[in-house]
């Protein structure tokens, strides 16, 4: 990787994009050994037949089609050549298994697909006879069919449907899938009449330039939003603030009033039956406690307002600085699309390594229905485990190279006093520094992650498998686990975020960037806590405002459709679609914001503007530090006046009275 030691300072000084170093390269080892023991996996399906057996199938009696197999011990029918039987047949092939989601049909090898229906034997016969392509177990005749007893369980349903092969996985699928019809209605529970499902999908089918055009949309509006929030932040704001403090303020006057109605109308009522004048009078006490309650929430509501106003306004500022960021490197906002091509590479490797990990092993006869399977065995049934591993790991380590990646553009942006004197293209520095140098920090984050991750999934497993069997105790029980779980894995992926930064900055390792990242948070923890509160909820916002343009273009083009059921499923994916672009576009935005924060934070403990240690930050920053030493230098001279005047108040003695004369 081009590193020599990772030795790091014994005293360590904030020195920006300063004595570069590599960082973990225990953990690059690590996780280097972990992939070549992912690539095996993949190696010993290849090597084992796994691949083949899935690409090219198997049929029932373990032969792979297309190739000259060899016996299987206790397996009658198998070591076969198929060298010309290319194709996999099922006899059944409407016997679906809903619950293991396979078909439970005998599977043969045959040379060629049926593409027209046969409805007799005699069709069979004539198939087999014309073609070459037998249709029936092996050990059946193609001439005899009709005159063979066995035919009723050896050969396939009549009437045969027509059919056509799979591209690239070779099998015999009926052109008409309506015997799937029982399958997709367990698939798609929500649907229990096939006509509406059929509107469904041809609303799709007919919408699918608009659908294309409004998922462009969704990305333009998006790439959008991420430049003008700038401008909009300050308005979104204190909008927010407003409602929420006007939605508090009528809360706890409803409330009041109802305490206050209750009360008046008891006073009319005293006469009533024991039993209702103890029920109104529990009534009245249960609405004093809530009134009561949203006053006090109020008031503190209203406090925390007024304490937190300038730290308010310091999250507009790191929101008008973070639009600038995206102006001057324009190449952050293809992060999301590089991330997630990356993912779905990943996705689709481990995905097919796993259908190959499903027709590996050894041969295993199925009790119920006879047939020849692969399975896993003895030790090597881990290899499915280490897979599941490695889909959390690498996944967590693609998100936390985006993560660094981000942070390391960013702080080069913020710690360049001159913006003119920026690299040419930021990112790219960023991504052969975290090549060159922390690899090894972004896969011990990662596994950290993971660490939390898989317990979390595994407990949620166990919870779905013992839905309506665990008592209630137990499912609290789990729940709670589960939650504490979700819990410390967002506030472990918020800390690695700024451990990734501070690595960034400094070039530590992953838990000396840890520790002095957390310090920084720790000594800023208000304005941490209304950056993330306000910060947030004005990105949710932005993704609503997505979303919902979104869908209202939708809706403007999908007018023409008089028939509205088509619109639902349409609409649905449009602003699926939409609201996950928003989502990682927003998210890049919201990583910018954390990163100059912590940067703002650096800046301001480490200098003070004086020659020598003057500022890094950005005008609009730099204007929020001085509007709040300006309001502090208010503060202390209205303290020093107090003082003053308690201390000159001290110091007149009141005069004796006088001894008349």
């Amino acid at each position: 990787m081009g590193c020599c030691g990772s030795a790091e300072r014994t005293k360590r000084e904030w020195r920006p994009l300063e004595d570069r170093s590599c960082t973990d390269l225990p953990w690059l080892l690590l996780f280097t050994v972990f992939c070549v023991g992912m690539g095996s996996i993949c190696s010993f399906t290849i090597v084992t037949g796994g691949a083949a057996r899935l690409v090219f199938g198997y049929d029932s009696y373990g032969n792979t089609c297309g190739r000259r197999n060899e016996v299987i011990e206790g397996v009658r029918l198998s070591g076969l050549d198929h060298t010309d039987r290319k194709f996999i047949f099922f006899l059944d092939p409407c016997n679906v298994d809903i619950v293991q989601r396979k078909i439970k049909s005998t599977a043969l090898c045959v040379s060629l697909c049926p593409t027209e229906e046969l409805k007799t034997y005699q069709d069979l016969k004539s198939f087999a006879m014309l073609n070459g392509s037998e249709l029936c177990s092996y050990e059946l005749a193609g001439h005899k069919y009709p005159a063979l007893p066995e035919r009723f369980s050896k050969c396939p349903k009549l009437p045969v449907p027509p059919s056509k092969p799979l591209p690239v996985f070779n099998r015999c699928t009926p052109v008409d899938i309506s015997c799937y019809a029982k399958f997709a209605e367990a698939v798609v529970t929500f649907v229990s009449d096939n006509s509406v499902l059929h509107r469904l999908i041809a609303g799709v089918a007919a919408s699918k330039e608009i659908i294309i055009g409004l998922c462009v949309l969704a990305l333009v509006l998006s790439m959008i939003l991420m430049v003008i929030i700038r401008y909009i932040s300050a308005v979104l704001v204190w909008i927010l603030t407003a409602m929420v403090v006007l939605g508090s303020l009528a809360g706890t006057s409803v409330l009041w009033w109802l305490y206050i109605d209750h009360r008046l109308y008891g006073n009319y009522t005293t006469n009533q039956v024991t039993e209702e004048a103890e029920l109104n009078r529990e009534n009245g006490q249960a609405l004093l406690v809530y009134a009561g309650a949203a006053t006090a929430f109020t008031i503190i509501l209203l406090l925390l307002m007024l304490f937190m106003r300038k730290r308010v306004a310091l999250t507009i500022a790191l929101f008008h600085v973070a639009g600038k960021v995206f102006i001057h490197l324009p190449l952050l906002t293809l992060q999301p699309f590089v991330t997630f091509f990356a993912l779905l590479l990943f996705w689709i490797y481990w995905i097919l390594v796993l259908l190959f990990l499903g027709t590996s092993g050894n041969s295993v006869q199925n009790e119920e229905t006879g047939l020849t399977e692969f399975r896993l065995t003895g030790p090597l049934q881990y290899l499915t485990w280490y897979h599941a591993v490695g889909l959390v790991w690498i996944t967590e380590f693609i998100l936390a190279c985006q993560q660094m990646t981000v942070a390391g553009a960013v702080v080069t942006y913020y710690f360049t006093r001159d913006k003119n004197r920026l690299p040419v293209t930021p990112i790219l520095s960023s991504v052969l520094r975290l090549v060159r140098y922390h690899l090894g920090t972004v896969a011990k984050g990662a596994f950290i992650i993971t660490l939390v991750k898989i317990p979390r999934l595994f407990l949620m497993y166990i919870h779905n498998q013992l839905k309506g069997k665990e008592n209630a105790c137990a499912r609290c029980l789990l729940k709670t686990c589960i939650c504490c779980l979700w819990c410390l894995e967002k506030c472990l992926n918020y800390l690695n975020q700024n451990a990734y930064a501070a690595t960034a900055i400094n070039s530590t390792g992953f838990c000396t960037s840890a520790r002095d990242a957390f310090v920084i948070l720790v000594e800023n923890a208000l304005r941490v806590a209304t950056i993330n509160a306000v910060g947030d909820f004005v990105l949710f916002l932005g993704k609503v405002l997505i979303v919902t343009s979104t869908a209202f273009a939708g809706v403007l083009l999908l007018n023409y459709q008089r028939d509205y059921a088509e619109w639902l499923l349409p609409l649905i994916i449009v602003c699926l679609f939409s609201f996950l672009v928003a989502h990682c576009f927003l998210s890049i935005f919201e990583i910018v914001v954390d990163v100059l924060f912590l940067c703002f934070a650096i800046d301001t403990k480490y200098n003070d503007g004086t020659p020598g240690k003057e500022f890094f930050m950005d005008k609009a920053l730099m204007e929020f530090v001085e509007s709040s030493r300006r309001l502090g230098r208010a503060v202390e001279r209205g303290r020093s006046r107090v003082k003053a005047a308690v201390s000159e108040g001290a110091g007149i003695k009141p005069m004796a009275p006088g001894i008349s004369a």
